[in-house]
């Protein structure tokens, strides 16, 4: 069997079916179940999760219980058998049913005493109700949720207009709070989330046009489930694949939109850990070779006149390997392996004509926009340095600013590797 994918960034999934979501759009602070405070563990990942990386493999199984783990894998993201012109071929397949093998397998490769796919999809949309499969759920120490798209989960998983827990879910949520570890990639990381969970679309389209509660057809459209996806997190929103897609942009006008002032933007092979998740206690910590963005919009202002939309004063703070992330506080807390930078180029940073990774430039690169907020921080020749996205019509610009409070961090000595607290301005021109 193939590895799964990771979804191309303008795959239409869910069969090109715009889902029209007539819910009232609830406050950013309200959820259709009561917050409750959990005594596992989330371990997210932002998406491109690869076989080799047994830091993050290894963190799951080991909160799960170590060489006694039981993973329950549950990959109703995926499209079923039925809509899978390769379910007949092992190496070719890409379904719930033959990705739930293939992680199981992995998860055993790992080291985990066991691992199961649970038979949940679109397809099997009544197991989530069933009493065996709860049977199942309640054998596992820890679970797996695999990519494709997020509003899968929502419809397998979910029940009514309210989106009420299945059997399956509230015995999920039951092993949570009662130490379980949870733990998804990509689309199985957004599930996490909750009101405002995003459902699609691309950063300059989203800059251009804002947000609108749905799932649509045009891929580059933003959009949003005003309910959101489980609420397993819910001190800030959550993004995925961030830098490998330019997906900055999208995650900050969501935000500003939906009235939320944080949102957890995550790096492609790299997991937010998250202990004790809704209680005062909430602690996170990242783990992998890319990192975690944290966006605070607690001081910034947007303004929208005719059609022209600006954002001033947010905060980006780069979070990398083994560092950590105080939610009550909103304190980051760098490893104290990594020193203060001290920058030492005197070249200023480089032009970026595409701060956004827009997939309409063949010739851009991922992880655009960090790579200019690091640039800054390693430079002494500016203090301040403007981006600017590819499209036009409006063209934006991003204005990094290393106001007071910002900080960089090195591991070698010359190279920023994380960054707190670096001002961001966006303008349309």
């Amino acid at each position: 069997m193939r590895v799964p994918s990771t979804p191309a960034r303008r795959t239409i999934l869910a069969g090109g079916l715009a889902v029209a979501l007539l819910a009232a759009v609830p406050p950013a602070s309200a959820d259709s179940r009561p917050a409750r405070g959990q005594a596992g563990s989330l371990v997210l990942i932002g998406g491109g999760l690869k076989e080799n990386n047994t830091q993050v493999y290894g963190e799951i199984i080991k909160r799960a219980g170590g060489p006694k783990a039981r993973i329950g894998v549950i990959t109703a993201a995926s499209v079923p058998e039925s809509q899978d012109p390769n379910a007949a071929d092992p190496d070719l397949c890409s379904n719930s049913a033959c990705n739930g093998a293939y992680y199981a397998e992995l998860f055993k490769r790992h080291g985990a005493a066991d691992a199961q796919w649970l038979p949940l999809d679109i397809d099997h949309v009544a197991n989530a109700d069933s009493d065996a499969v709860v049977a199942q759920v309640e054998s596992m120490t820890g679970f797996f949720f695999g990519g494709g798209d997020q509003y899968r989960y929502v419809t397998t998983l979910l029940r009514g207009d309210r989106q009420k827990d299945s059997k399956v879910l509230a015995a999920i949520r039951a092993k949570l709070a009662h130490g379980a570890v949870v733990s998804g990639s990509s689309a199985g990381a957004q599930i996490a989330s909750g009101p405002h969970m995003v459902s699609g679309g691309e950063s300059y389209e989203a800059l251009r046009d804002g947000s609108a509660p749905g799932y649509f057809d045009d891929p580059t459209r933003l959009g949003y489930i005003p309910r959101g996806g489980f609420g397993f997190l819910r001190s800030g929103l959550v993004d995925t694949h961030t830098g490998a897609y330019g997906r900055e942009g999208r995650a900050l006008r969501l935000a500003s939109d939906t009235g939320h002032d944080r949102v957890y933007a995550l790096e492609e092979n790299t997991a937010l850990v998250v202990d004790r998740p809704g209680t005062d206690r909430e602690h996170l910590t990242v783990l992998g070779p890319n990192g975690v963005a944290v966006l605070d919009l607690r001081d910034a202002r947007a303004h929208n006149s005719a059609g022209s939309w600006s954002l001033r004063r947010a905060r980006y703070s780069y979070l990398s390997d083994e560092d950590q992330y105080d939610a009550r506080t909103w304190t980051p807390r760098v490893h104290p392996g990594k020193q203060p930078l001290l920058p030492g180029a005197t070249a200023p940073v480089p032009v970026n004509t595409d701060v956004f990774y827009s997939a309409a430039n063949p010739g851009g690169t991922p992880y655009s926009f960090r790579t200019t907020a690091r640039q800054l921080a390693a430079t002494r020749a500016q203090n301040s340095a403007t981006a600017t996205t590819f499209e036009t019509g409006p063209r934006f610009a991003v204005t990094f600013t290393k106001a007071r409070g910002f900080a960089a961090y090195t591991g070698d000595g010359t190279t920023a590797q994380s960054l707190v607290s670096l001002r961001i301005d966006i303008t349309s021109e």
